[in-house]
This record gives C-alpha cells, structure tokens and sequence, in this order.
C-alpha cells in the first residue's frame, strides 16, 4: 500500500492533495457518459430523419450528433416541411441545441453539377444534385467508377431542374477525372459536360481525349482544358514507307500542333496515307519552336525513299534510304546549316540505291503547273519543259524536278503524250511510275471526257500502260434559244479584241473575254460561232508567218510549196561558159545515128513544152490567221470543233472593230 501523507504535509495543502485524483475520475468517466447520451440522442432523433422520407425516396434530412448538440442539413422541400422537422428535434429528451442548416429545395437553372479531386482519395461534389437523388444513391451511383479507396464526399444541394440522364453524364464525368492529378474537376450545366485538369501520365491523357469524343447521349463537351502529363523523354519521328506512307510517333505538344503536323504530313504524303501515332506531352525544351520542327523533319523526310528522321535529346538523326544521290549531300547540309534553333546534328545513316519505282508528275492547278519526280538528265527536262510552255503559257511553270538514274525507256515519249492530254484538261495531274502513265482531272466540256481514255492510249510509246479517270464538268445546259443568245452577247459586249500590228499572238487583255464566250458556248450546245479576224492600218509592219497547228487548219499546201522551193535550191546551176565539149564522132552508121537524133529531138520537144502548172494554194492572210488563233483557244477552252469556225480568207474587220465574235444560224 502507498504510504499516506504526513499529517503536515495535509496540514499545509489541505484539499488540493485531492485533485488530481479527482481530474484524473473526470476524465475517464467523461467520454463514457458523453458517448452514452450521443447514442441515446442518435437513437431517439433517427425516427424524425427517416420520417422526412418520400415514397421511394432518401430522407432529406440529415442529422450529424456532437454531445447534447444536433447539427441538421438537407433541403426541405417546403417551408412548412423544414418548420415541422425542427420542432420535432427540438422535443427530443436530452438535447441541448439544434444548429438549424436546413435550406428549401429550389429550382436550379442553369442546373449545375461539380465533381473535384481534392486528393487521390477524396472526390468533392458540389453545386446542385436532383431532388429525386439522395446524396448515398448517388455515391452509391458513383463509387464503381471509382477505385475503392476513393470517398466521395456530397456537398451538393438538392434542387429541381436537373437535366435526363443526370445520373449517366454524372458517371461518366467522374470517370474522366480517374486518371487527372489532384486539382481536376468536372462540371455538369444543364446538358453540357466540361473537364479541367492534369493527367497523371502520358497514356492517361490519350485515354481521356479518346472518352470524351463521345459523350453520353443528349449531352454535349463544352470547355476541356486538360493539360497533358510531362515527359522527361520528348521525342518525334517522321517515318516514310515504301509508296509514300507517313507513320507519326513520339510527343506532341498540343492538339493544335498536331493539327498542324497532319497539315504538313498530307502534303508531303502527296495523297498517300498518313498514320499518326503520336501521344500528347509536355516537355520540349523551351526555345524550340514545334511547328518549325516539324517542318524541318517533313523536309528531310522529302529526301528520303524510306527510312526515318528522328528528334530525340534535342537531336536530329536521319536514317533509311536517300531518295536519290545527291539527297544524302542535301541532308548533311540541311542538318549543318538549317536546323531549328535549339535543336542539334545527330548521326546520319543513309545509303542510295536506284530508284525502284521510277516517278515523275506534271500537275495542273487553276495557276500554275508543278513537276515532281525525277527525271534522267537536263536534256529530257529542258525538252518537257519546251512542251509545256506552249499549252500552259496562261500558268506559272514550277519545276521541282530533280536529276536521277534509271528512268524506263521512251519516258519523255509517254510525259509528252501525257502532257498533251492534260492541256485538255481544267485541272488534274499525270502520273508515272516505272512504265505506267496515269491521267486524272476534270474537262473543260463534257463532250470529251469519254474520248481522253482512248486518245491518251493510242498516243502512248510501245510498252507502257495508260490508265485515265476524267470527270466531265458540272455544270448544265441551256435549251432556251432567247437565253443562250443573251449569255453570247453578255459575253463578247464591250469588249474589243485588237492585235498588235503585224501580230499573231493573244494579248492578256484577251483571256477573260474568250472565257466568257466559251463558258457561254459549252452552256448552249445550239450556239455556233464564227470567227473574223482584223487587218493592219496602212504603213503597219507585215506579220511574221505563223507556225499553222495541224490540228487547225491543213497546212500541207504550204508544206508543197516549201518542198518545192527546197528541190529548186538543191538543183545544180550550170553557167554558158561552163558547157562541156561536143562528143567525138558517132562511128556508127549514119542512117542508125539519124535514127537516134531524130527520135531524141521528138523526146527534148515533148520535154520542151510548157506544162500547164498547177496554182499553189496562197497562204492565210493576216486577217486569217488571227481569227485561227482564236479558234485555237477556244478549242482549247472546250469549244467541240464543229460549232466554231474562222471566216474565210479574204474577210475581214477594220482595225478599229477589232476580231469579230458572232453566232451562225
């Protein structure tokens, strides 16, 4: 037994002696009676709770015990309702206190919901939850979206106005905030869904993007401002098959800059397939620009058959096969003298090999006419590129060619059949490859689209193979006499079409006039046009003689004539003085030698006389050949030939009037 203290040690403290033994009865025997009465309150204000019920419902009062104290939340759903519950709790025996927090269910509009992730366990809901959802059926709702350990924790208030299928689109919200870091949230207003936040990881980030292309139905994506995770590994890679194919890889990082790397990948794969495979990040060093990276890969994959340039550590590698042999010289200068800033030269592993299949293409735009592919030397690009300029002399000429080995035999045959299909085209492309040609594009007219086919065929050199897809122009026909004449005459009025003097060729100034009249012509198949070309004043210089196209006019009298004078230039003209000497004496008879000279002397008289000669055709006059040039063009321009025609020689309009344009019946 502890020894008792001295009688004066009781003397001197008197009862103090005894608190702390008192303290020390208080404090246990304190949380024991205080637990019993907030048992005995749970249990006698529990019934007053579950009476606020509704059939089928969760009770909308919600009771929280601290001592002798009740603390009651939840949404009444009339005044009258919350007054009643009140009052009830405030007869319960034992209570001190009741901390009123009881609001009045209202209408939400806009209705909003908000789910946030305050910590990897804790998800907070706040804003308004439909009235006819009680806070645990909805957590309860939510919770499989969820991982176990993840609480929800409902600070929402009931309220009227929630959109169909809340309990859908609220499923699905939480479920996009499973992989954001803490700090993500997802709001739901009225029928819209918006997500804010930071992915945890790369792959989460593309699961995400992936989600919310399809949100539940009857609700749309609003605001989504989701930032991608960081890598401390940010590379790209422009990868080019056999045929053209692009394959995308490593980080990108945004979504506004992959819409502008798929931009440059579908023009450099120049119709061929592009798969991207890239995933969201961050992490490029700053000071490069992602834009200007990509376009440098694409340029140094241009220079490639096959292989791959890779951006990895702040480098660029190229690796594959060049595209030819002076690409591998283009790629090491490239990476020496044009690399982004901030980028560095990796290592180069390229090897050139014959280009297999061998390609070239001519494209024709609205404005200009573009060469890629290769050719085998400066001769057969110079001789294609003295093709074109006759037919395409309106466009600009973009030669993007380049010099390469192995090219099939008569290739520049099939680019010149080719081309000349293709000058009868509005827009549209040849392309080659190895020892096939093939021609797509729109017609200038209807009437021959289905003619390019056999046409490009029979023009083709041995052994090569065409293959056309023209499609014949949209536009419609007009039946009504009355109409097509006005659309002739809105065409060709105020407009006057004057050569310069002694001059064959069309002026600028002339293309939107006979672009009218065509246009108006292949409109109105009843419409026939004659053409008249215009003289020279007195004193103007004579016109050089045009080199006439077959495919105009006939021009074999002309061809004759300069047969002719060719044979007359040839024959050796043998002067007097230069006469040979007479032959020695025939030794033969004389009656023989009389004979001969006689039946030779008939011979040189026949030869002798004068042959009735054959009048040359004469050459077109000036006149003339303008109104050919004309209807050269338009026959270009889709014209069909039997509906316009050039006056005959010897008609034609002062200077003053101009080319004369007018219909036939």
């Amino acid at each position: 037994m502890p020894a008792l203290p001295s009688p004066p040690l009781l003397r001197k403290f008197g009862w103090a002696v005894g608190l702390p033994g008192l303290a020390l009865i208080v404090g246990v025997a304190t949380p024991f009676l205080a637990s019993r009465a907030e048992r005995r309150l749970d249990e006698t204000a529990g019934p007053v709770a579950r009476a606020t019920a509704e059939t089928g419902l969760e009770p909308w009062l919600r009771l929280n015990v601290r001592g002798r104290d009740l603390i009651a939340t939840g949404e009444a759903p009339n005044e009258a309702g919350r007054v009643a519950a009140l009052d009830r709790l405030k007869r319960l025996p034992g209570l001190r206190h009741v901390v009123g927090r009881i609001g009045i269910v209202e209408d939400a509009s806009p209705f909003v919901w908000t789910a946030t992730r305050t910590s990897p366990e804790r998800i907070e809901l706040t804003g308004n939850r439909p009235v006819e959802i009680g806070p645990r059926a909805l957590a309860a709702k939510l919770a499989p979206e969820l991982p176990s350990e993840t609480r929800i924790v409902d600070q929402a208030k009931a309220a009227r106005g929630a959109p169909p299928d809340f309990s859908t689109a609220s499923a699905f919200a939480l479920e996009q905030l499973k992989p954001l870091a803490p700090g993500a949230s997802a709001t739901i207003a009225d029928t819209t869904v918006s997500l804010s936040g930071e992915a945890s990881t790369v792959a989460d980030y593309e699961a995400v993007r992936q989600a919310l292309a399809h949100p539940p139905t009857g609700f749309t994506m609003g605001k989504v401002d989701i930032r991608p995770a960081a890598t401390p590994d940010f590379r790209f890679a422009v990868t080019r098959e056999r045929g053209g194919s692009l394959v995308l890889s490593g980080n990108v990082v945004s979504e506004t800059a992959r819409e502008e790397i798929r931009a440059m990948a579908d023009d450099a794969a120049d119709g061929a397939t592009v798969d991207d495979r890239m995933q969201t990040a961050r992490g490029l060093a700053a000071g490069i620009d992602p834009t200007t990276l990509g376009r440098f890969a694409f340029r140094l994959s241009s220079l490639l058959q096959d292989g791959s340039v890779t951006f990895a550590d702040s480098r660029l590698s190229v690796s594959g096969t060049a595209l030819d042999g002076q690409a591998i010289g283009e790629v090491d200068a490239l990476l020496r003298d044009g690399r982004p800033r901030g980028t560095r030269a990796g290592p180069v592993d390229l090897a050139a090999m014959p280009l297999s299949p061998y390609r070239f293409m001519v494209r024709r735009e609205s404005d200009a006419v573009t060469l890629t592919g290769h050719l085998p030397d400066g001769a057969t690009r110079d001789r294609i590129l003295a093709t074109l300029r006759p037919r395409f002399f309106r466009e600009r000429i973009v030669d993007k060619s380049r010099i390469a080995e192995g090219a099939p035999p008569n290739l520049i045959g099939a680019v010149e059949a080719g081309i000349t299909s293709l000058a009868m085209l509005a827009t549209g492309d040849i392309r080659l490859s190895d020892r096939k040609l093939a021609l797509t594009g729109d017609s200038l007219y209807r009437e021959s689209a289905g003619r390019f086919e056999a046409d490009l065929a029979r023009r083709m050199p041995a052994g090569w193979q065409a293959q056309t897809e023209v499609k014949p122009p949209p536009g419609t026909t007009l039946d009504d006499p009355a109409a097509c004449r006005n659309s002739f005459d809105r065409a060709t009025n105020g407009s006057r079409l004057v050569f310069a003097p002694g001059g064959v060729t069309l002026r600028a100034e002339f293309y939107p006039t006979l672009d009218a009249v065509a246009s108006a012509a292949k409109a109105c198949p009843g419409l026939r046009i004659e053409v008249t070309g215009h003289s020279d004043p007195a004193g103007a210089a004579s016109a050089p003689k045009p080199a006439l196209d077959a495919g105009v006019e006939n021009t074999s009298s002309v061809d004759s004539g300069k047969s002719r004078d060719a044979d007359k230039a040839s024959k050796p003209v043998v002067a007097k003085a230069d006469k040979p000497n007479a032959k020695p004496a025939d030794p033969k008879p004389a009656s023989v030698k009389d004979g001969k000279d006689k039946a030779a002397k008939d011979k040189d008289a026949k030869a002798e006389a004068p042959k009735e000669a054959k009048p040359a055709e004469p050459e077109p006059d000036i006149a003339r050949q303008r109104a050919l040039v004309i209807v050269e063009y338009l026959l270009q321009a889709g014209i069909p030939a039997d509906r316009i025609v050039a006056a005959p020689a010897g008609r034609a309009n002062a200077t003053g009037q101009g080319v004369g344009l007018a219909l036939r019946s």
